[in-house]
């Protein structure tokens, strides 16, 4: 099975070396020689760098993406957490609000007396509780807005990186090879016609 498709190969290979000589011109080599040569040199170059290349791309853009998967299921989760912190803190805090209600309330079942003695403790320890309330839910929502700020960070990190994977169609590498091959080309006619 190797003998046909090596005949035709091997032909193709070796036929621009006779299609540019003639008698008259021995000793040089015709212009469609010479493009012919190079096509051929250029098919071979860049046929066996696609070769060479092809698997470690694609395990390098499978690990890529599996990375980015990992990540966005990791934001996913730290999110939750987050949201479920910041409900616990609001529940929290009405049961604070509900207790400095309860301590006014009871002295005010209290006597006459003794009223006016423990609404001024209720209300000497309700500013307290406030004052400790406020300075716990200020301490607290601090450190959940920023870790609502790093999740929000890594979330646009994860996003920027699959936008980026998704833009990198094999179009576009496609045409970046070509690219950068057009470039070497006109670089290599320049050394060589300077």
């Amino acid at each position: 099975m190797r003998g046909p498709k090596l005949t035709p190969t091997l032909l193709f290979l070796v036929l621009p070396l006779f299609l540019g000589f003639s008698s008259a011109e021995e000793g040089h080599v015709s212009p469609l020689t010479d493009l012919l040569g190079k096509t051929v040199n250029f098919v071979i170059l860049f046929g066996g760098l696609a070769y060479l290349l092809a698997k470690p791309l694609k395990k390098l853009l499978s690990e890529m993406g599996l990375a980015v998967k990992n990540t966005i299921r990791e934001t996913a989760r730290a999110k939750t957490e987050a949201e479920a912190r910041l409900a616990a803190l609001l529940v929290r805090m009405q049961g604070l609000e509900q207790e400095a209600r309860a301590i006014k309330n009871e002295g005010e079942k209290d006597g006459e007396k003794e009223r006016e003695r423990i609404l001024a403790l209720a209300g000497k320890e309700s500013e307290r509780i406030r004052t400790f309330a406020a300075q716990e839910i200020e301490t607290l929502t601090r450190s959940a807005r920023a870790e609502l700020n790093a999740h929000a960070a890594e979330l646009a990190v994860s996003l920027a990186q699959a936008r980026i994977e998704r833009r990198l169609t094999p179009e576009l590498h496609s045409h970046l090879i070509d690219e950068s091959i057009s470039r070497l080309d006109s670089l290599y006619e320049k050394s060589h016609s300077g």
